[in-house]
């Protein structure tokens, strides 16, 4: 059974810091990348940072570019999102997502493009 479990999040105020898990099982977590997903209030979907299966390569949307890290420790199945510099607007329910395919990044909030996900955890910035 797939499982990608979240934690970590919470109320902060704006300029402090928050990481976020994504704990995952019964998938070869090495052999897929994974990405962060969020959804403000009133809002879509929006593609927050992926990273590749082994880690080494990121990428990340403009609006959180230099604030936020993502990362994994494949040794324990579990992806990161570390954000720091927090602003109001960043906050949000946030979702860990699993692409589908093996091996490939997806920076994109389709949905389709992914087939599990997070339960989702909400994130408040504000004073």
């Amino acid at each position: 059974e797939v499982q990608v479990v979240e934690s970590g999040g919470g109320l902060v105020q704006p300029g402090g810091s928050l990481r976020l898990s994504c704990a995952a099982s019964g998938f070869t977590f090495s052999s897929y990348a994974m990405s962060w997903v969020r959804q403000a209030p009133g809002k879509g979907l929006e593609w927050v940072s992926a990273i590749n299966s082994g880690g080494g390569s990121t990428i990340y949307a403009d609006s959180v570019k230099d604030r936020f890290t993502i990362s994994r420790d494949n040794a324990k199945n579990t992806l990161y999102l570390q954000m720091n510099s927090l602003k109001p607007e960043d906050t949000a329910v946030y979702y860990c997502a699993k692409p589908k395919k093996t091996f490939t990044v997806v920076a994109g909030s389709r949905v389709g493009e992914y087939d599990y996900w997070s339960q989702g955890t909400q994130v408040t910035v504000s004073s």
